[in-house]
């Protein structure tokens, strides 16, 4: 059995906020059902590992329990890390029946799309499933003649969810108690590329014929002045997860698609790459140079881009001779022939370009 402790900083891993919240509901119930509160709780993982946490608060009294799990993300910058997970619990006079409230700091759903009831807290499935797992590994007599309320909540889970896209997915009021695993690894790619294929399912589920992916925040700003009239569920921060995010849109059958980037980014997926992180293949500074070529851009200067490390640079010398526009154009036509070589007649593809600054560069197919 893992004991969730700290460790030397470097690939530590942590735990979500769903397994931290099933930690504090155990850890509540146990109070019930002994009359205190240990200071560590067992807790089995949606991954069917077992996990030892420390209990940071709790109390009992004859109305209820309440325990508080400090979530401990591991080396994963998260927002949510050291949130104080904590859940509230009583008995009811149902029997055998486990319901399960958000209370402060916990995320409503307002739109669907999310797998969950509209008006709900926003406990995704597998946590729901996890907590009440938990609480009937150690509470299945009990259970027999009566019931449980458990209510979680996070204490600054609404300051917390201004650091996420939460709004965007329509969650409103607080965070959402997450996880699949009940692991975070260290710098994990997983939640982020999870993120971008809810976002496209939401879209989807709420009936938006459009999706607009973009490299980051900047690009983001942009194509929502570019592109008023969508409605704001239709835009999609996708990072460098490309694939995953048009293979989600395929799959829910959108088929008209913007792309809003910078050159690096652009360039990236121009030469095929699946995923764009800089630290995956470098810049192809050959397709690059003959962007440039063909553009009319003289052959001394596309030899100099071909030796550079950086599309950005590129871009730079089209901007001195006055060949910015007509190059970025050309960046953005390559990009549409590459996706529609590999995603043949199933798209309507538009890209819009942007400078470092969120200003508009060019613009290529349907936008």
């Amino acid at each position: 059995m893992a004991m969730a402790e700290r460790k030397a900083k470097g690939t530590r891993k942590g735990y979500t906020t769903g397994a931290c919240s099933a930690a504090a509901a155990r850890a509540a119930v146990c109070g019930l059902l002994e009359g205190s509160i240990p200071e560590t709780v067992e807790c089995q993982l949606p991954n069917g590992e077992t996990v030892r946490f420390k209990v940071a608060e709790a109390w009992v009294n004859n109305d209820g329990a309440h325990a508080v799990i400090e979530k401990d993300a591991g080396d994963d910058p998260d927002c949510t890390n050291h949130a104080r997970l904590t859940a509230d619990v009583a008995w009811t006079a149902l029997p055998n029946t486990v319901v399960l409230h958000g209370g402060e700091g916990v995320g409503q759903v307002t739109r669907p799309g999310l797998g969950l009831e509209v008006g709900s807290a926003a406990i995704n499935p597998v946590p729901r499933k996890n907590i009440e797992h938990n609480i009937r590994l150690i509470a299945a007599e009990a259970l027999k003649t009566r019931g449980l309320q458990v209510t979680i909540s996070v204490p600054d889970g609404e300051t917390m969810a201004k650091k996420t896209l939460n709004y965007r997915l329509g969650i409103i009021g607080g965070i959402s108690i997450l996880g699949t695993t009940g692991i975070v690894h260290p710098y994990s790619t997983a939640a982020f590329r999870a993120s971008v294929v809810q976002g496209v399912e939401v879209a989807a589920n709420q009936g938006q014929d459009t999706v607009v992916l973009t490299t980051g925040g900047r690009t983001e700003k942009f194509v929502m002045r570019e592109l008023p009239a969508l409605d704001e569920s239709c835009f999609v921060q996708m990072g460098d997860f490309l694939t995953p995010a048009l293979d989600t849109a395929e799959r829910c059958g959108i088929r008209n698609l913007i792309i809003g980037g910078m050159v690096g980014k652009l360039t990236k997926m121009a030469q095929g790459e699946t995923i764009t992180h800089a630290g995956r293949n470098p810049v192809d500074v050959e397709l690059v140079a003959d962007i440039a070529r063909s553009i009319g851009a003289p052959e001394a200067v596309c030899r100099a881009i071909a030796e550079q490390e950086t599309a950005r640079y590129a871009s730079e010398c089209m901007a001195e001779l006055g060949l910015e526009y007509e190059f970025h154009v050309e960046l953005a036509e390559r990009v549409i022939a590459t996706l529609e070589r590999r995603y043949p007649g199933r798209f309507d593809i538009g890209v819009l370009v942007c400078d470092f600054d969120g200003n508009k560069l060019a613009q290529a197919g349907r936008t």
